[in-house]
């Protein structure tokens, strides 16, 4: 029996799906898109995981949407629906996704990684939007995503021309969260997925709502959506675990649990205080 194109695992919250087809640099066919769909489907029923990371097989993260798999005979834009779907789930996704980068993120691959809300690379990792070389123009949300993250002048020089870039250029244009040693990625992932599957979901799902949108929203718009979300956070037994914890100085303990009016210090425990 063949390995799975998508291997799945899930460890104190944080569920990792790794593309595994090392032979062809992980690029992506329709069975490993259409994979990664119902997964991060999955993951919007699944409250047991609140963080998710996306990595590569055999030292790369993916070299792109798979050409040499190309199906005819169907129109592109449905050929490109599980891609879209993909981009579209990633962004909407309500915990928070790490992307793992060894090796080279390509084309629809880089943009698979840039759709998360971390990017963890090592000094050895390379990035390009190829499309342009191979005739194409980006997908996988990389026109949104680039002019967002790099500006509209960079993003135009990525796209345009194609080059590739290493991990400390891309970490200068805002395209990689972090660089670390390859000896030590797997560590920090393992630890930065910990510190966010151990975070409040309701509250850090509403940030990443409200982050999201925010862009493309007036100040107007921005402070109904927060009050939205405030209210949604103070409905939850979290912000008075929160308070606790501050008082007894220990960890809090999120679940995220629904609580509405279930707590008199609901209202008293928001109170933005810093352990400083």
């Amino acid at each position: 029996m063949s390995a799975p194109v998508l291997q799945v695992s899930e460890r104190a919250g944080v569920r990792t799906l790794t593309l595994n087809r090392p032979h062809r640099k992980n690029a992506i066919d329709r069975e490993l898109w259409e994979a990664l769909r119902a997964e991060l489907a999955g993951v919007c029923e699944d409250s047991e995981t609140r963080a998710v990371v996306v990595a590569g097989a055999g030292g790369a993260f993916s070299s792109g949407a798979d050409l040499a798999a190309a199906e005819t005979g169907r129109h592109p834009l449905e050929r490109l629906r599980p891609l879209t779907d993909v981009a579209l789930l990633l962004h909407e996704l309500p915990v928070p996704t790490i992307a793992k980068v060894t090796g080279v993120a390509v084309g629809a691959g880089w943009n698979l990684a840039l759709g998360c809300d971390f990017v963890v690379a090592t000094p050895e990792s390379r990035f390009s939007q190829i499309f342009a070389r191979r005739g194409l123009s980006p997908d996988c949300g990389g026109s949104w995503l680039l002019p967002k993250l790099a500006g509209l002048q960079q993003a135009k020089r990525l796209a345009l021309l194609g080059d590739f870039i290493d991990a400390q250029e891309a970490k200068s244009l805002n395209l990689v969260t972090w660089v670390i040693p390859g000896a030590e990625i797997d560590a920090f992932v393992d630890s930065l997925g910990e510190r966010l599957a151990a975070g409040p979901p309701v509250a850090l799902a509403q940030t990443k709502a409200l982050l999201n949108e925010g862009a493309d929203r007036t100040l107007r718009d921005a402070l109904a959506s927060e009050g939205r979300a405030q209210s949604a956070n103070l409905a939850t037994t979290d912000a008075p675990e929160a308070y606790a914890a501050f008082l007894e100085k220990r960890e809090p303990r999120f679940t995220g649990r629904w609580a509405p009016g279930g707590n008199p210090r609901s209202s008293e425990s928001h109170v933005e205080v810093a352990d400083a």
